[in-house]
């Protein structure tokens, strides 16, 4: 009889401690396999879904809007919807630069010579995209 109680109670431990140890394993993976956003697939929906850009924007937003009479930092308030990629400018009129990194993709666009340039910056944040900083002048 105190061997079968000394068996079960062995039985008990390594059940335990088995289940202990596959969770934690189980906890571990789930952390490290949160999947990275596509930067492509965020972008493309970023310019064509009005909720989407303004649940990826931190605010208050770093950089300004300047017209030449006033500057403003950005809010939800004063905030222009963003609708053309980097990608579809027409560059016939427009100079373009954009420069994508694993955690940032920045962006400029300007008018040679016409106090116009747009610049912002887009980052990765706990493997999520967002919009984290944009300079707008038109002076």
């Amino acid at each position: 009889m105190r061997i079968l109680n000394n068996f079960l109670s062995l039985a008990l431990i390594t059940a335990i401690t088995w289940s202990m140890m596959t969770g934690c394993n189980s906890a571990r993976k789930s952390t490290k396999e949160k999947k990275v956003e596509d930067f492509d697939i965020f972008y493309d929906k970023f310019h064509s879904d009005e909720q989407f850009q303004l649940s990826r924007i931190k605010f208050p937003l770093e950089g300004l809007s300047v017209d030449g009479i006033e500057e403003a930092q950005w809010s939800k308030d004063n905030w222009v919807i963003m609708k053309t990629r980097i990608y579809d400018i027409d560059t016939t009129q427009y100079k373009i630069f954009y420069k994508k990194t694993e955690k940032d993709f920045t962006q400029k666009v300007w008018i040679e010579d016409s106090g116009f340039s747009s610049e912002c910056r887009f980052e990765l944040i706990d493997n999520t995209w967002f919009l984290v900083f944009m300079m707008d002048q038109n002076l």
